[in-house]
């Protein structure tokens, strides 16, 4: 049950720190693998694994990768940048320090993203800061007094985004769990969108990580803030936060204190659980990474990158809904960029973007969805459901029949004029076949007809229907409908 503020008197205020994993091939720092899964320890060397006598040497493509992200998210782009050790001592950690950015000087700052309310309005987010380190690796937990670890993801590019916790004038705060499930939502399209990331949260490639507080409504004092630890769905991001805004909400109205902390999501139960103290920043005993150079981006390198940025979701969806789609299709067509790409292919042929986007939301993603497969797979090209609309407006076949050839295009891939004519499932338009099965029809259900001619007009669809099926589904509707209203002298 979503948190009424109203009811409370309370207000929540929720930063979102999201952690993305960056789809180069090899780690941040050496040459291994940065490819998801594998037997474990077997994609590591002496540089992730932080051995002495190692050296770290910096993935040019990950770099470039938080600059398009970080310009697509507005921020501003530091000319110079360099890396920091953070230390801390975790058995997934092997070198006893991460190499990250720190301070002022992160690859991006003080951008912004747009968000939808749960009543419709917009919300501009501000972002603090865009910047780049190496990963971890993963504890295995196979028995509740044994872990194992997995360094095989230690060193893979990771990019972390977080926002704004007090606001810049003109922009506004995440202060509700849908706001923040709708911010991590818009996030991972605009990466997926950019080819910088996956966006697979069940396999860790995206996580979230939230810090929540709440205060009493109109007050500017921050409450004592908790953070949510490694929230892999849109589900846990909502529900989560959701949990812990009542918890800490009733923990201060029965008179207890909010502690700072870092908790859990469990998932099975649908708690927040502690796992330990937060850290604060000087435990991390922050100092420049000695082996590695600063880096200095030319004015012609940013530009270059800027001008290859693709158009994003946002931006998208709105030039679509110029077209006459309605923001719901919108959304849903630019969901996914491989999805918006084929849509509109398929209208530049057509010429008319409504029909298509009809056929793709009723018919593609629903076929797609039963397949359990993407877009990418589907054997069904652009230009073909083209083809197939263009069938149904000169009349060869019906809707309803197109509905079936087009399951049949997706099953093999064949045109669709030439499964209507392999099949003889062209449309009957000639009116004297068409006036036999309506007289036929009439004959077999004169009840039905003297209701019609008494003025009940719903009950002429079900002779429409009787005629439909007498011709096999082939009848052109529009004549059928005029040939019997012509007989019984309706309307």
């Amino acid at each position: 049950m979503a948190v009424d503020i109203a009811e409370t008197g309370f207000e929540a205020v929720i930063g979102m720190e999201v952690h993305a994993e960056l789809l180069t091939r090899s780690k941040m720092f050496c040459a291994c693998s940065a490819e998801f899964g594998g037997e474990p320890n077997t994609r590591c060397c002496p540089v992730c694994l932080g051995l002495p006598g190692s050296l770290p040497v910096a993935n040019r493509q990950a770099v470039e990768f938080v600059v398009r992200a970080a310009m697509a998210l507005n921020c501003e782009i530091n000319r110079e940048t360099f890396f920091h050790r953070k230390n801390y001592f975790y058995p997934d950690l092997p070198k006893g320090y991460q190499i990250s950015q720190y301070g002022d000087t992160p690859i991006g700052v003080r951008g912004w993203i747009e968000i939808e309310t749960e009543d419709g309005g917009v919300k501009r987010i501000g972002i603090r800061r865009v910047h780049l380190e190496e990963d971890t690796g993963k504890l295995l937990h196979s028995s509740p007094s044994e872990s194992e670890v997995d360094y095989n993801r230690s060193g893979v590019p990771l990019m972390e985004i977080v926002t704004e916790h007090d606001p810049r004038p003109g922009f506004d705060q995440i202060n509700t769990a849908y706001e923040a499930r709708e911010y991590i939502m818009q996030l991972r399209q605009i990466l997926l969108y950019l080819g910088v990331c996956d966006g697979k949260m069940e396999e860790g490639s995206l996580r979230c990580e939230p810090n929540v507080s709440v205060r009493p409504v109109g007050s500017r004092e921050y409450g004592t803030r908790t953070e949510l630890k490694n929230l892999n769905s849109f589900r846990s991001v909502y529900r989560g936060l959701e949990y812990e805004i009542r918890r800490q909400i009733e923990t201060i109205r029965s008179g207890g204190v909010v502690v700072h902390e870092t908790r859990r999501w469990d998932e099975e139960n649908e708690v927040t659980a502690p796992m330990r103290g937060k850290e604060l920043e000087q435990e991390y005993r922050y100092f420049p990474e000695p082996d590695l150079l600063p880096f200095r981006f030319e004015e012609t390198q940013l530009e270059k990158l800027r001008r290859e940025l693709p158009e994003l979701p946002l931006q998208r969806r709105r030039r679509l809904e110029e077209m006459g789609l309605s923001r719901a299709d919108a959304a849903t067509l630019t969901s996914e960029k491989a999805i918006a790409d084929w849509f509109e292919e398929a209208a530049r042929d057509y010429g008319d973007p409504k029909p298509i986007a009809n056929w793709v939301l009723s018919e593609l993603l629903r076929l797609l969805n039963q397949a359990g497969e993407g877009i990418q797979s589907c054997r069904v090209r652009p230009a073909q459901l083209a083809s197939l609309v263009r069938l149904i407006d000169d009349g060869t076949i019906s809707g309803k029949i197109a509905k079936g050839v087009f399951e049949e295009m997706f099953r093999t891939g064949r045109d669709p004029r030439e499964i209507v004519e392999a099949s003889g499932q062209t449309q009957i338009s000639d009116e004297d076949a068409i006036l036999s099965a309506v007289r036929k029809v009439i004959a077999e259900n004169e009840r039905v007809a003297a209701d019609v001619r008494g003025g009940k007009e719903k009950s002429i669809g079900f002779l429409v229907g009787q005629v439909m099926k007498e011709t096999g589904g082939r009848a052109n509707p529009r004549l059928v409908n005029e040939l019997l209203r012509r007989e019984l002298g309706a309307g």
